[in-house]
Order: structure tokens, then C-alpha cells, then sequence
């Protein structure tokens, strides 16, 4: 047999031919171009944050305080967005402040991701008394205002990185356990997972090789969209006052900054408020985009 078929090298160009088909749809896309190209920049902003900000975000210069933006009058070259009222340079609060929201987001979607899906698989594939019990702890959750336990649960634990991210991660792991639960459902009466089991195969391991990977493409397109909610849960908070800690900068904290001068020095507000509406913009349109191409009914459409 010609290796070029061999399953090995028909599985290969399969999964070439799909992705180039994945680029075509991008392309194609004005949404999902768009999402792509505000993800792409964001997260490189992020991670050259230290090379590419002009100055320390916290340092202090309060003959410099209050700067209007480089185009207004009053401004200065040095400071293209102005500066807050301790003198910081607005632009490297916001290009370091990237750094923090999307940090938070990212991880906390991760192991909020973990949870969900986690108790999801078990509460899908084992029904019974275990799916009982863990959709009624969802229940019970849900009953509950996200707002409201959020703002509890951050206030027992205070401010900091790790307990902003534990405040999200408690109340955000439904969201992947409802999709996951929901298809788990029904991938377990399929016939290759009774072929499966009609084999020996343990629980465990048809959960993992057979129910998992068949639910992969949902958990993709809402953790994607997820992490666009937990940047806006993280600016919540820090404009609370219940987030990471004020020397830490975070697009919610510099918003909170600059409330009491919306009406003088509106800058302060405002451009962190554009970086998170236009990262959550992105995220979404690529989510959309993800879920589109992801969706095999969607695929013909």
C-alpha cells in the first residue's frame, strides 16, 4: 500500500484541509477577523507590557497631575492620554492594566472550566443521585444574584490576586456545568459508548477517551466567552473596591479612579472603560466566530 494511504497520512491532510477551511471562514468573516485581530494586539500589549509602556505605572510626578491628553490643550507629548491625579501616566496604567484583567480572566475561566466540566462529565454520565445532588448545589447557586455572592464572598476573603480569582471561579463554575451536563446526556447513549462499555471499558475512561472529546467544541466556545465576562466580573469588583489590591493597576481600578472627576477630568474614566469595551468586543466576536465554526450545524449554513 502507497503510504500517502495510510490512515496516518489521510488523517493529516483531513485535518489540513480543515483548517485551511477554518482560515477561509475567518477571512470571510468581518466579526471573527475583527475579534482575531482585537485578541491578537491586546494580548501582545499584554505581554510586552514592560518594553512597550513609557513609563512605571506607579510612579508618582505631582507637579504633573491632572494632565489632559496630548491633542487637548494643557496637554503634553510626554503624557498621551494625561495623567490621573497622583501625576501616573494614564497610558502604562492601561497597558499594564491589561496585563492583570486578562491574567484574571484567563485563569479564572481555566479553573472555573476544571469545576464545570469536571462535575458536569460525572453529573452527566452517572445521573442517578450524583446528578441530583450536584444540580441542586447549582441550584442553589443560582438562586443567589451573582453580584450579591460575589461581593460576599470577596469581602470574607478580602482583596487580593488569588481570592478575586476564588470569587470567580465559585460563581462561574454553572455555566460550564449546565452545557456540559446538558450534552453529556446525551453523548452517553450513543452507540460507540455502548460499544465501549460492552468491552470492559471503565467509566472513567470512556469519560475521558469518549463523552469529553465530544464535548470539547461547547466548552471551547464558552470558555472563550466566559473569559470576556470575567474581565467585566474583575472591573466590577475592583471598581468595588473589592478586586486586587489598590497599588496593583486594573482597568477597573483606574475607572474607580477616576469617577469623582467624570465631569473635569473624564480621561481618567474613560480610556480604561474603552480598553474594556473593546477587548470584551473582541472576545465575543470571537467566541461568535468559534461557535460557527466549532458547530457542525452550522458548518453548511
Amino acid at each position: 500500500m502507497n503510504d500517502c494511504d495510510s490512515p496516518l497520512w489521510q488523517a493529516q491532510g483531513i485535518r489540513g484541509r480543515n483548517r485551511k477551511a477554518s482560515f477561509r471562514r475567518l477571512v470571510r468573516s468581518p466579526g471573527g477577523l475583527a475579534g482575531f485581530v482585537i485578541v491578537v494586539v491586546v494580548l501582545a500589549v499584554a505581554i510586552l507590557a514592560p518594553w512597550v509602556s513609557p513609563y512605571d505605572p506607579a510612579k508618582q510626578n505631582i507637579t504633573q497631575r491632572l494632565l489632559p491628553p496630548a491633542w487637548m490643550d494643557g496637554g503634553s507629548t510626554d503624557h498621551l492620554l494625561g495623567t490621573d491625579t497622583l501625576g501616573r501616566d494614564l497610558l502604562s496604567r492601561v497597558i499594564h492594566g491589561s496585563r492583570v484583567s486578562l491574567f484574571i480572566g484567563v485563569v479564572a475561566a481555566s479553573i472555573s472550566a476544571l469545576v464545570g466540566v469536571s462535575l458536569g462529565l460525572l453529573a452527566g454520565y452517572a445521573r442517578g443521585h450524583v446528578d441530583a445532588v450536584i444540580s441542586r448545589m447549582c441550584d442553589m447557586q443560582q438562586a443567589i444574584p451573582f453580584l450579591v455572592l460575589a461581593i460576599a464572598v470577596a469581602a470574607m476573603l478580602g482583596p487580593g490576586l488569588v481570592n478575586l480569582i476564588l470569587v470567580l471561579v465559585v460563581t462561574t463554575w454553572v455555566t460550564f456545568f449546565r452545557v456540559v451536563r446538558g450534552e453529556s446526556l446525551s453523548v452517553r447513549e450513543e452507540q460507540y459508548v455502548w460499544a465501549a462499555r460492552s468491552i470492559g471499558s471503565s467509566d472513567l475512561r470512556i469519560m475521558a477517551r469518549h463523552v469529553l472529546p465530544n464535548v470539547m467544541a461547547s466548552i471551547i466556545v464558552v470558555g472563550t466567552l466566559l473569559i470576556a465576562n470575567m474581565i467585566i466580573f474583575e472591573a466590577s469588583l475592583s471598581f468595588l473596591g473589592l478586586g486586587v489590591p489598590s497599588s496593583i493597576p486594573t482597568w477597573g481600578r483606574i475607572v474607580s479612579d477616576g469617577r469623582e472627576y467624570v465631569d473635569t477630568e473624564w480621561w481618567i474614566a474613560l480610556f480604561p472603560g474603552l480598553a474594556i469595551l473593546v477587548t470584551v468586543i473582541g472576545v465575543n466576536l470571537l467566541g461568535d466566530w468559534l461557535r460557527e465554526v466549532l458547530d457542525p450545524k452550522g458548518v453548511g449554513a
